[in-house]
């Protein structure tokens, strides 16, 4: 039981949070391409995203796994993010700080989902069943390039505009 739930139920949770978290983050960085803030989509970004990791250390322990270091760094980049979006307000440098920080954790989660995909679907578990396997390392790898190039554009794109919101 976690949180009064069942292990299965808890587990559902988690994944629907974490979708909501993939997917408004999607359209926040929309947004960033477009020169956007977006300012709705970005709170429910940020709070699923921070419920994902959060929820992520409710799970039984069983020991460190890269899971758990992986929702720590979530976590200090997703402070990052807020203090940069809410406390500075995105002035300066804290724009690109803003930009650089939200996209680092839309992709810790979008890493997570590749990796459980390869865990949890039949097709891409055959290719790669430790996920130390070309497969995954490639499939990673492409998702990291995407990010760091969508990132770049964001960021170049979103300081341009400061003022325009949707």
């Amino acid at each position: 039981m976690v949180l009064g739930m069942s292990l299965s139920t808890f587990t559902l949770l988690h994944v629907i949070i974490s979708l909501a978290g993939i997917g408004s983050g999607f359209i926040v960085l929309y947004g960033l391409l477009n020169s956007k803030r977006l300012d709705g989509w970005t709170a429910i970004f940020l709070t699923t995203t921070v419920l994902t990791s959060v929820t992520g250390f409710l799970f039984p322990f069983e020991g460190l796994k890269p899971s758990y270091i992986l929702a720590a760094m979530s976590l200090v980049v997703l402070a990052i993010a807020i203090v940069a979006r809410y406390t500075f307000r995105m002035q300066g440098a804290w724009r690109g700080t803003y930009v650089i920080t939200a996209a680092i954790a839309l992709y810790f989660n979008c890493f997570v989902a590749v990796a459980q995909a390869f865990l949890k679907i039949p097709a891409l578990h055959a290719l790669a069943p430790t996920g130390s396997e070309p497969p995954f390392l490639v499939a990673q790898l492409l998702v990291l390039a995407i990010f760091v190039w969508l990132t770049w554009r964001a960021a170049k794109r979103f300081q341009l505009v400061s003022t325009r919101t949707a």
